[in-house]
């Protein structure tokens, strides 16, 4: 039996909550065991082309669909859109070593896929707070909302209703 691989995974759309602790073992053959916060599941995993997967657990079946961008995951599941900030046990501690415990300064906020801007909620010179959505991006169908970082005012606005974009770019900017 392998020893398993432990990782934090932060859910980037609620940027209050704690991240989860995720325990993770090869079984062999495709199968797995994965602990999410002490709740154990077994998972069977077959890799697709690009970067998708297969997943079986019990008699249930998911495709997912990830896109990699430094620690930053984008999880397409279900129809749905999640970023996740995911980090090795060892990053863990560099990163607590290091810790800064609010964001600060001037945040970029970018597009996290290639997509199309539907709505922008914000304007120069609007006062936000943490969490508030700033632009919906489509992107493979999918609605994704991109909040605030932090609370602050809104210093650009590049992105425009109607706009093709492509991932990584420059969407908003709130300082």
């Amino acid at each position: 039996m392998s020893r398993a691989t432990r990782y934090l995974a932060k859910d980037l759309s609620k940027p209050k909550d704690k991240a989860v602790t995720l325990d993770i073992e090869s079984l062999g053959d495709d199968r797995y065991a994965v602990s999410i916060d002490g709740q154990r599941l077994e998972v069977e995993s077959q890799a697709l082309p690009g970067l998708g997967m297969t997943l079986r657990q019990g008699s249930s079946t998911f495709v997912a669909e990830f896109e990699e961008k430094a620690d930053e995951i984008a999880v397409l599941l279900r129809g749905q859109v999640n970023r996740f900030d995911v980090v090795d046990e060892r990053q863990s501690i560099l990163r607590a070593a290091n810790a800064v415990f609010e964001v600060e300064g001037r945040q970029t906020i970018n597009s996290p896929m290639p997509g199309k801007v539907v709505k922008v909620f914000v304007k120069a010179g609007d006062v936000v707070t943490e969490g508030q959505g700033l632009v919906v991006v489509e992107a493979m169908k999918m609605e994704n909302e991109l909040k605030s970082p932090k609370a602050g005012t809104v210093l650009e606005v590049v992105a425009k209703e109607g706009q093709a974009v492509e991932n990584g770019a420059k969407l908003v900017v709130v300082e």
